[in-house]
């Protein structure tokens, strides 16, 4: 009675094991900006700070390699929410001038002395 009761926990438990595994690996595995052509890299970051009404965040991310950057790529790794969030993300080139710190209100940086080399905007949804 008690080797089937212990191969019933052993048919149970294998699966359960595998499961969480499986979870935990998918978890790890997630790409990242280090993953995506073209050697990206954040540099500075403004979120608004209201949180009533759409969430606003601004990046400012370096490329390393412009000509094998894939921006599509690398931004849809930076995170949007419902309820009319808006992420904009500025791409500058790591070889040229570019701001460390970013303002929530427009331009988002001095335009006179960084030019951004593609401009990223991901909205959520209403």
């Amino acid at each position: 009675m008690k080797q089937k009761r212990s191969k019933r926990i052993w048919f149970i438990a294998i699966p359960v094991i595998l499961i969480l595994v499986y979870l935990i690996w998918q978890a790890y595995s997630q790409p990242g900006l280090k993953d995506i052509p073209g050697n990206f890299e954040e540099v500075a970051f403004v979120r608004n700070e209201q949180n009533k009404g759409g969430v606003v965040r601004i990046y400012a991310v370096t490329v390393g390699d412009p000509s094998v950057a894939n921006y599509d790529a690398c931004a849809d790794l930076f995170p949007t929410n419902d309820f009319n969030s808006i992420t904009t993300i500025y791409f500058f080139d790591k070889n040229s001038p570019y701001p460390t710190s970013l303002t929530v209100e427009s331009p988002h940086y001095d335009t006179t002395r960084y030019s951004a080399l593609y401009i990223a905007k991901r909205r959520g949804t209403d």
